[in-house]
């Protein structure tokens, strides 16, 4: 007998959701031990304090306060969506955790919060994503589900500056969104750990 469509998308988002919680909760004693270890190492290599937090926009385009370890020195927030990366501002131990994507492990707490999952389109800063809403065709329809720590974006298109390469992005965001299930689930989260053990992060 064939499984109805709705209820395959309902025992899938169980599953996702169920998987986010369990792998998060899994998480929590890296995230604590890596807090403890910044909070050794920071005073050192990456001076001020250990979380950036900054507006997110979510799942139908709401804001939420997404949690990061600091990577930057300290040099107000963001001013527009061309403003230049400031590269000049990472830090040594923060090109690292960029790297290896470490800085992006307190996102477990947001989603454990519910506001994200593990996988999903990567959520933009919010005041670049309420411009993109206007001068994106598709940007607000990517937001239709939680956004994810990783996503098809991030492991194929790569980081995105700009409104081109947010296209390609949304591009992939909305592939994903329409053809989401347990299989390219799982090739994003084999993706998304070949680029942290390969130290391919942005």
């Amino acid at each position: 007998m064939r499984v109805p469509a709705s209820l395959r998308w309902t025992l899938f988002g169980v599953a996702k959701r169920s998987f986010d919680i369990l792998m998060s909760l899994f998480l929590l004693p890296v995230l604590i031990g890596l807090s403890v270890v910044l909070l050794i190492l920071n005073p050192f290599f990456n001076k001020g304090g250990l979380f950036f937090v900054q507006p997110r926009m979510g799942r139908d385009c709401q804001s939420f306060r997404a949690f990061k370890f600091r990577t930057m020195t300290d040099g107000g927030a963001s001013r527009g969506p061309n403003d230049p990366l400031e590269r000049d501002r990472i830090t040594r131990l923060g090109g690292f955790l960029r790297r290896s994507r470490l800085d992006e492990v307190p996102q477990i707490l947001n989603v454990l919060l519910g506001d994200m999952s593990l996988i999903g389109p990567r959520p933009d800063y919010f005041d670049h994503a309420v411009t993109y809403l206007d001068e994106v065709q598709g940007y607000r329809e990517r937001h239709l589900v939680r956004p994810g720590i990783s996503g098809l974006a991030q492991t194929e298109v790569g980081y995105a500056e700009g409104i081109e390469a947010t296209r390609r992005k949304v591009h992939a965001d909305l592939y994903y969104i329409t053809h989401t299930g347990f299989t390219l689930e799982a090739w994003i989260f084999w993706r998304t750990l070949l680029t942290v053990f390969g130290r391919a992060g942005a």
